[in-house]
């Protein structure tokens, strides 16, 4: 008897040795959504000897297409067909060995938010305020330190965590919305279980986790429901180029070309010029495009049909399962660009008035507009980004702020650049901006000069575009050298141990405070002027340390002075006739007073004027 029940025991252990060969432990994306317009799903599934199974499921509406197997066996790529008519609710995956169930997964497929795919994206209505998550508000200091994380908070490495959260998002929405703010853009907020330097976001291990150390991902998905209930926006920044080198894959890659250049690595060429380039050669084409950024973030292989679908599905989900309004793209020129076509394209099926603005760090505006929707290129090439960063601008606007007044030099550096928009499809749809998270704050671009500050937001607040602002410009942040870490200092007021509070206004300066309400009382005015989200522009050359410029339609006009002088200056309006005939009054929005003659004007020295005119 004992030897009978000592040869079951034996038999069972047997039995779930075998079937512990197929573990499934990845279903991505883990749901989706009835009622989507592409009817095409495919399914990344991940588990020990998962392609030894065979995979069946029954639900109206769901047709099983195909099974890939690919080089590793612990992968499966299943595709699926949605119809028209599908129901929202669940079915059963099931795989099976010799026609015996060894796993199951039980998908669902959830119903879409009434309005979803007419979602309104970002436009030149909005302000767009940057927060590096991590350096913003602590929140909930208990998820500081988590135990699955590699990388502990360490506040006194200017590379280390520090704590910032979505939580501590969430609880500054007041004040952004009366700063006069509305959307935000928060740089990666993605897994990155990196062992060190992991705070930036770049280095994704997850592509649909959210990092628990800035919280979950039904704590964004209150971000967002938060940012609605104020009228705001939520831009979602992105990354195809690369992931992490400590992404949970790389120890286990579905087939050889998941990564470019593995395991022998090759850092890129960074020569972006490749794609516009018509006499680049191939070769360089792939030093720049398949090579990894840093040795720590593997370059992904988006030729790979696999890859390509799992990036175009997963910014998808995250539209979906977030309530997106907006995509930043990082990195923009470094993917494949025939996939970072098809990305844009499918996007903007299922949501026609979304935004995505790409990050070309290009000083030339040839470079860039290549890359907008609606470009007819030399090669044929076509993208569908709507919206691109205006570096050239942005350079543009430091150097003319900062440049001594001559003949080629200082305003006219402004005016030049802006005089090459005939370039652009859509200059309208750039977003504008004095800084972000990558170069030297604004403020110290200007040399810490707080009036070449202001009258610099005021033209970025006013011109043509959609701004953005970086956290803690309206506060005149600064910081010695360009170390990133340092760009990205903590926001006042973001920790309880700070002493300077942004938020109360405790233990600002003068100068601190008068900048944050000279920008919201730009913002909050801009809020409902029409003129200046959608109306046309006109500029005048500079003179004199003078630039001027219109913003018009059928009901109004804006006139915006900047004076570089360092005094005061009085000067005739005569030479606007053409855009100011019919106005003889006007309004000045900073200082709220009135002007009762147009004929000449008195600007304030090394101030920007913004009138309103009657």
């Amino acid at each position: 008897m004992k030897r009978t029940v000592f040869s079951v025991i034996i038999i069972l252990i047997t039995l779930n040795l075998a079937s512990g060969q197929i573990q499934l432990e990845r279903v991505e994306p883990m749901f989706w959504w009835a009622g989507m317009k592409s009817p095409d799903l495919q399914l990344m599934v991940y588990g020990e000897n998962i392609s030894e199974t065979d995979v069946s499921l029954e639900y109206p509406g769901v047709e099983l297409v195909s099974v890939a197997k690919v080089q590793n066996p612990n992968y499966l790529f299943i595709d699926l067909k949605l119809s028209e008519t599908v129901k929202p609710g669940s079915f059963v995956l099931l795989f099976q060995k010799e026609n015996e169930t060894v796993e199951t997964y039980k998908y669902e497929l959830k119903a879409r938010e009434k309005g979803s795919a007419s979602r309104k994206g970002f436009d030149q209505s909005d302000v767009i305020y940057l927060i590096t998550p991590d350096r913003f508000v602590n929140g909930n200091p208990d998820n500081d330190a988590v135990e699955s994380m590699k990388e502990l908070p360490d506040r006194t490495d200017r590379d280390g965590r520090h704590g910032g959260d979505i939580r501590g998002i969430i609880n500054s929405l007041d004040y952004l919305q009366d700063m006069g703010f509305t959307a935000i853009w928060l740089n990666p907020v993605l897994e990155n279980n990196m062992t060190q330097v992991s705070y930036h976001g770049y280095s994704t291990t997850d592509f649909y986790k959210v990092d628990p150390r800035y919280g979950s991902n039904e704590e964004y998905r209150e971000l967002n429901d938060e940012l609605d209930k104020r009228g705001m926006k939520l831009i979602m920044d992105m990354i195809f180029n690369h992931c992490g080198s400590e992404h949970w894959w790389m120890e286990d890659l579905p087939m050889n070309d998941w990564i470019n250049n593995y395991p022998e690595y090759k850092i890129t060429s960074h020569r972006r010029t490749v794609n516009q380039d018509p006499h680049a050669s191939q070769a360089d084409y792939k030093a720049m495009v398949d090579g990894w950024f840093v040795p720590t973030m593997p370059d992904l292989n988006q030729e790979n049909e696999f890859m390509k679908n799992y990036l175009i599905q997963n910014s998808i989900w995250w539209i979906e399962f977030v309530g997106l309004e907006g995509i930043r793209q990082d990195t923009w020129p470094y993917p494949d660009k025939q996939m970072m076509t098809e990305w844009t394209h499918r996007v903007l099926e299922e949501y026609p008035d979304f935004n995505i603005v790409g990050e070309e760090w290009s000083l030339n505006p040839a470079i860039v507009s290549y890359w907008q929707k609606g470009q007819r290129n030399f090669d044929g090439y076509e993208c569908h980004l709507p919206s691109l960063m205006d570096f050239p601008l942005q350079d543009a606007v430091s150097r003319a702020l900062r440049e001594n007044e001559d003949w080629g030099s200082g305003l006219v550096t402004l005016y030049e650049m802006l005089a090459n928009d005939f370039l652009y499809p859509n200059p309208e749809n750039l977003v504008v901006f004095p800084d972000n998270h990558d170069m030297s704050r604004f403020f110290v671009q200007m040399g810490e000069d707080v009036e070449l500050l202001k009258m610099g937001i005021a033209y970025f607040l006013t011109t043509r575009g959609i701004p953005q602002l970086y956290y803690g410009t309206e506060v005149l942040m600064s910081h010695p050298g360009d170390h990133h870490g340092d760009i990205r200092a903590e926001f006042p007021g973001g920790w309880a141990d700070h002493d300077i509070n942004a938020f109360t206004g405790e233990g600002l300066t003068s100068d601190q405070k008068e900048v944050q309400n000279y920008i919201s009382t730009i913002q909050n005015w801009r809020k409902n002027k029409a003129v200046i989200h959608h109306g046309k522009l006109m500029h005048f050359v500079p003179e004199n340390g003078i630039y001027t410029y219109f913003r018009y339609n059928e009901n109004e006009v804006v006139m915006v002075v900047l004076n570089k002088n360092r005094e005061g200056k009085t000067f005739p309006t005569e030479r606007f006739s053409e855009i100011i005939e019919g106005y003889s009054s006007g309004k000045e929005i900073i200082t709220s007073e009135s002007i009762s003659d147009l004929s000449e004007l008195k600007v304030p020295a090394k101030a920007a004027m913004i009138i309103e005119l009657k």
